[in-house]
């Protein structure tokens, strides 16, 4: 309570002087009134401890102009009640002097620390907005937004966090050109849109950083030239600092922050605005790492399927032919034996039987490899053939027209290939729902069993392999299997 009470009044910052003189006048009348009281009980006393309160609070309250005027008003007084019955003053005058003196500036160093507080309770108050809104920032690019998500969040939280009116986030293009990718100003003020394009002809925060590749300011774009110049005088901007956004050695951007006033931004200006610009910075690496990671992947899986189609026609055209002109070649010599030699017409027998049941096996072997359906009849009849060769019985639900790229057909016969044969052989199911549906672009495919359910994406079922294709195609693919409630394979691949 009483550090609350001293707070109360030793303030940092002056009260109003009107407010001051009314306070004074009140202590002066009051101690003026209680000290003529008082004396009627002690007559020799003149209290002056007494009217050293009002100098106290003055001085405490407001500046040191009327806390002088208090001072020596409280002296005035001091003489007055002091003359009474004595014959010099100098000696009690130069003591209460000295007492009012010493309040002041005793007062005037609590002030000066009060100040000093308050400054420090302000800076961290700053930081520790600075800091909230830089978390704020992180978490959004730590959970993998798009660049396009955090663009807008940036800029809004490094004005509020800043305290300036305008922040822009530009993109550099050839030649000599950027482009608006956000923008935030004060509410009902003209800004950038996004989209918007300028030339860096000119002098401005931005020309400077594509030209030196390092922070720049300008503290009165007053006179400055270039059409970007030009539009910041338009919204009313005077006063910026900005930063490069560095990407893998390339400057690649501009985050700046503006003023309506010149020469407003603070000195550590640029030091925040690196903060959030190095976080842009990350969160676009990261975008472009994975949009490189998933085309690479894509690549691979195409390479893998170009392959499986050369194997697939290989063996029809090479080694499957051939398994058939042998069989035709010994049967015509085994209708050419001897009804004597029955021991030799029943080996050429085995040989053809084993021949023809050689070429089922490399038959199945194809289609594993790359069935031949898909590639001539598309995602349906493939789905459909599938169905027919599965020992589960399978309902279908399927509702794509015509064909889709080749790389999604792919994944798709795959996803349901492998649910189908997990469906058999693992899940120990009687009956399997396949559903594909394109909808708005995107092909949902969902496989459901009622097995015994419990599969796991890294059990060894192919899930992992089988996600990693639909995720090389920017798809998802999700396996829900509680055990005892069968199991669920959905996935959804973008189309085009």
């Amino acid at each position: 309570m009483s550090q609350g009470l001293l707070a109360q009044l030793v303030r940092p910052n002056p009260r109003p002087l009107g407010w001051g003189i009314v306070v004074a006048l009140g202590f002066i009348i009051a101690e003026t009134l209680l000290v003529l009281a008082l004396k009627q009980v002690a007559p020799d006393n003149a209290f002056g401890a007494l009217l050293l309160l009002g100098v106290l609070v003055i001085s405490a309250g407001w500046d040191v102009g009327l806390a002088v005027a208090m001072s020596l008003t409280s002296a005035l007084l001091y003489v007055y009640f002091h003359l009474e019955g004595r014959g010099t003053l100098v000696p009690a005058v130069l003591v209460f002097l000295t007492l009012a003196l010493l309040t002041n500036v005793l007062v005037g160093q609590a002030r000066l620390r009060a100040a000093e507080a308050e400054a420090r309770r302000r800076e961290a108050d700053a930081l520790a907005a600075q800091q909230a809104a830089l978390r704020r920032v992180a978490t959004m690019v730590a959970r993998g937004a798009a660049p396009d998500e955090v663009y807008p969040v940036a800029v809004k939280e490094l004005a509020q966090s800043l305290g300036v009116d305008h922040v822009t986030l530009l993109r550099f293009e050839e030649p000599a050109h950027c482009v608006v990718l956000a923008s935030t100003d004060r509410p009902g003020a003209t800004k950038f849109i996004a989209g918007e394009r300028f030339s860096l002809d000119g002098d401005s925060v931005t020309a400077r950083i594509r030209a030196g590749g390092a922070a720049a300011r300008i503290e009165d774009y007053h006179g400055a030239e270039g059409e970007l110049a030009a539009r910041l005088r338009q919204i009313g901007i005077r006063s910026a600092a900005g930063v490069p956004l560095v990407i893998d050695g390339a400057v690649r951007a501009a985050l700046v922050a503006g003023s309506p006033a010149s020469w407003a931004l603070p000195a550590q200006a640029e030091a925040h605005i690196g903060d959030f610009a190095d976080l842009i910075s990350t969160a676009i690496a990261n975008a472009e790492t994975r949009a490189e990671l998933t085309a690479s992947r894509a690549r691979i899986v195409a390479a893998a399927d170009q392959a499986r189609r050369g194997f697939e026609r290989d063996l029809h055209d090479g080694a499957q032919q051939r398994i058939v002109s042998l069989g035709l070649a010994l049967r015509a010599a085994q209708a050419g034996v001897p009804e004597d030699q029955d021991g030799l017409r029943g080996e050429l027998t085995t040989i053809v039987d084993g021949l023809a049941g050689l070429y089922a096996d490399l038959q199945e072997l194809s289609r594993g490899i790359h069935p031949a359906i898909l590639s001539k009849g598309g995602l349906a009849p493939a789905i459909k053939t599938l169905a027919r060769r599965s020992p589960v019985p399978v309902e279908l639900d399927v509702r794509v027209d015509g064909r889709l790229p080749e790389p999604v057909e792919v994944a798709a016969y795959y996803v349901i290939a492998e649910s189908l044969t997990n469906a058999a052989k693992h899940a120990e199911a009687e009956f399997v729902t396949v559903a594909a549906d394109l909808d708005e672009g995107v092909l949902r495919l969902s496989v459901i069993d009622d097995g015994v359910g419990g599969a796991t994406p890294g059990g060894g079922s192919g899930l992992v392999g089988l996600r990693d294709r639909v995720e090389a195609l920017s798809g998802q693919l999700q396996v829900s299997s509680v055990p005892g409630e069968g199991t669920t394979v959905t996935a959804s691949i973008p189309v085009g």
